[in-house]
């Protein structure tokens, strides 16, 4: 092989080598912001399914007092009903916080 040849495939190979670099970076960047989105929907996935929750608690606790309205005419009754579920639910809170 001539010198020239020798350098020429030189070349190539740098030029190569400098594309598949690029390539690796520019890959290496996609793949940080594609893990940088992916946390960001789990978040918005973890928000709400705690939104889901809170509304099922909402609609559960709706359901009791509609019942309790229906079986308790007394409203002095209803209202210390009320009371101690909002009690209940208070230590409840409490608890999963700590």
């Amino acid at each position: 092989m001539k010198q020239e040849e020798i350098l020429e495939k030189m070349e190539r190979l740098t030029t190569k080598l400098t594309r598949l670099m690029q390539n690796y970076k520019f890959v290496c960047e996609e793949l940080s912001h594609s893990k940088s989105s992916n946390a960001q929907l789990k978040a918005q996935i973890e928000h709400q399914n705690e939104e889901l929750k809170n509304f099922q608690n909402q609609h559960k606790i709706s359901k009791i007092v509609a019942s309790l309205a229906e079986s308790t005419h007394n409203t002095p009754e209803l209202k210390l009903k009320i009371n101690e579920y909002i009690k209940e639910i208070d230590k409840c809170i409490a608890y999963l916080s700590e």
